[in-house]
């Protein structure tokens, strides 16, 4: 992170955040954020690599994801947590609530690169400065790709509009490739429309205060049908944990 990064970039988005409740990031701010990130093409490569959601019955495949959960204590010290299922209730997710859903890890070169441990430390540093005195974090990590076709789009938030059940979220562009649509949007508790962006550059960035506000994302549909065309995002959430 460079000094303006830190003096300018990352106050904006923290009063955007307790302003809001939301905020959008583009690309170049993030990049100045985050710093060099030199095993970045790497990392945006295992996105190749990812399984199918088998959870999702006849959508699993149009929706590929690897899974990961990390610790980060009060000192901002990060570790990877042992592999785990992903769990969300009924209250935050009505396909799939109340059951525990097991996908596979993302990769160890993945967990262990210095480009995701720039995305957490980063993510701490933004998220801790708006929650006081959290002793420590339970952080989860979601790749995602999701996959068009002709005649099928993909839905990154089949749930439709929705909370995770965490307190904090980012939802960081790896790439978009031959893909209309995919628009973020963002609603009030009671469906009031708040605002709406597109990630459409790698490192275009959204970032969400879970406890107020909803977050979706609308169908992506492919520019060309012979084409492959895909959607790929991090997810990261951040929930505040005493154990």
């Amino acid at each position: 992170m460079n000094a303006q990064a830190d003096d300018v970039l990352l106050p904006l988005l923290r009063e955007q955040l307790r302003h809001d409740g939301f905020a959008f990031a583009k690309a170049d701010a993030m990049a100045s954020l985050l710093g060099p990130l030199p095993d970045f093409d790497a990392f945006a490569a295992s996105w190749e690599r990812l399984a199918p959601d088998t959870y999702l019955a006849a959508r699993g495949r149009q929706r590929r994801r690897r899974h990961a959960t990390f610790r980060v204590d009060e000192t901002g010290a990060i570790s990877q947590a042992p592999h785990q299922a992903h769990y969300q209730s009924l209250a935050y997710n009505t396909l799939q609530g109340d059951i525990e859903r097991w996908f596979e890890p993302v990769e160890p070169g993945i967990a262990a690169s210095a480009t995701l441990a720039a995305i957490l430390r980063l993510s701490h540093e933004l998220f801790a400065s708006l929650a006081s005195a959290v002793p420590r974090w339970h952080v989860e990590l979601h790749q995602f790709r999701i996959e068009a076709a002709a005649g099928a789009a993909g839905e990154p938030t089949p749930e439709g509009s929705h909370r995770d059940g965490v307190d904090y979220v980012l939802v960081l562009m790896i790439d978009r490739r031959n893909i209309a649509r995919g628009t973020t949007t963002i609603h009030a508790p009671d469906g009031t429309a708040l605002g709406d962006f597109t990630l459409a550059a790698p490192l275009d960035a959204a970032l969400v205060d879970d406890h107020r506000v909803f977050h979706g994302v609308t169908p992506v549909e492919a520019l060309d049908d012979t084409q492959p065309a895909h959607r790929d995002v991090l997810v990261v959430t951040f929930r505040a944990t005493t154990g």
